[in-house]
């Protein structure tokens, strides 16, 4: 008969009765079997139903638009018009998108604490890298607030698939506009269980009751990459083992640590390791057979009389006499002395020039 809003209007206003009592509290629950009046007449619960469309581009969700595109109730009968949309698909997007009457249900896909997952077909307009998707996972700020995806995988240079459980306003596009990329193509091909199978776009179809309550029961389980037989397509069977295919790298968001659980950081608790025999001591060495080793030669100031007039070692700057040419190398160099350029005596070189004297210092 109404809106949630016009109902509650309805109730305060007195015109509503269970089995012949009159009702103002909005907090009363009806049974099946409770006699509802309104006005005078009975009224009875809509039959639920569950309607899942094939979106097409061009089209808004919405049951009415001020400049008058076209919405998705255009594409519905008349009897289909009271159902509600499970989240939204932006105009430019297209595929899977739920209505329903069922608030239950509404509510188990939408809140992302219920975990419905919601898969996209994304193609962009620059070839991607797994850098890009796992940036997707770890999330980033976006303008509707902190935005990420559960699972990404590539699905070519220009094509990817992303899951979502969080439904922020254009998340996708946003997220992929923020790392460099525009989005030139988006498909939900996902919902929970259901796939977008055999819908041509524009089409619909209602889901049974069984079909419905999958949505409560069932999770869909990660892709997995299915081996081919070695005998499906006929021939002798082989008994080698099978060689495994490589399958796209999904990446997957890590599992969050239950709220108040903080790592221990900082000093570590046990017995000390600082004085530890395994281990050599860093900084200055304790004992005497540290500081005075015979094995190993001590740094700086040498002691003892033997270590300054060593006649053992040789003289460290002892000088090495080198002659030098003008056009020549060194003989000590192993090199051959032959002068490079032109041969023929050296040439003179330029005397400096001074200042300019006049004509009386001449």
């Amino acid at each position: 008969m109404a809106s949630r809003r016009g109902a509650e209007e309805i109730i305060l206003g007195g015109r509503v009765s269970i089995n012949g009592h009159l009702i103002t509290e909005l907090a009363t629950k009806v049974l099946p079997e409770d006699k509802v009046v309104v006005d005078g007449s009975p009224v009875r619960a809509e039959a639920p139903v569950v309607l899942v469309l094939n979106k097409p581009k061009g089209y808004l969700c919405s049951r009415g638009d001020k400049q008058d595109r076209m919405t998705i109730y255009d594409l519905l009968p008349l009897k289909y018009q009271n159902l509600h949309h499970v989240g939204r698909l932006d105009k430019e997007s297209e595929g899977l998108i739920l209505l329903t009457n069922r608030g239950d249900l509404s509510h188990r896909i939408i809140h992302p604490s219920q975990g419905a997952e919601k898969e996209y077909e994304v193609v962009v307009d620059q070839a991607l890298n797994p850098d890009v998707m796992a940036k997707l996972v770890k999330g980033m700020m976006t303008e509707e607030g902190f935005a990420r995806a559960e699972r990404t995988w590539m699905d070519g240079d220009y094509r990817a698939h992303i899951v979502l459980k969080m439904g922020l306003k254009r998340q996708i596009r946003m997220m992929l506009y923020y790392l460099g990329y525009e989005v030139t193509r988006l498909t939900r091909i996902r919902i929970g269980w259901l796939k977008l199978h055999g819908l041509s776009k524009g089409a619909y179809k209602e889901l049974t009751p069984t079909e419905a309550e999958r949505f409560f029961k069932e999770e869909p389980a990660k892709p997995k990459l299915e081996r081919k037989p070695a005998d499906e397509e006929g021939g002798v069977e082989d008994h080698r083992p099978a060689r495994k295919r490589a399958g796209p790298r999904v990446h997957e968001a890590e599992a969050r640590e239950p709220r108040g659980f903080k790592p221990t950081r900082g000093k570590k608790s046990g017995p000390p390791t600082r004085f530890s025999e395994d281990k050599p001591t860093r900084g200055k060495k304790s004992g005497p057979s540290a500081r005075f080793s015979e094995d190993k030669p001590t740094r700086g100031k040498k002691s003892g009389p033997s270590s300054r007039s060593s006649e053992d070692k040789p003289s460290r700057f002892k000088p090495k006499s080198r002659t030098f040419s003008p056009r020549s190398r060194s003989s000590e160099t192993g090199r051959d002395e032959k002068p490079r350029g032109r041969s023929g005596p050296p040439a003179r070189r330029p005397a400096p020039r001074g200042p300019r004297q006049g004509p009386s210092s001449r």
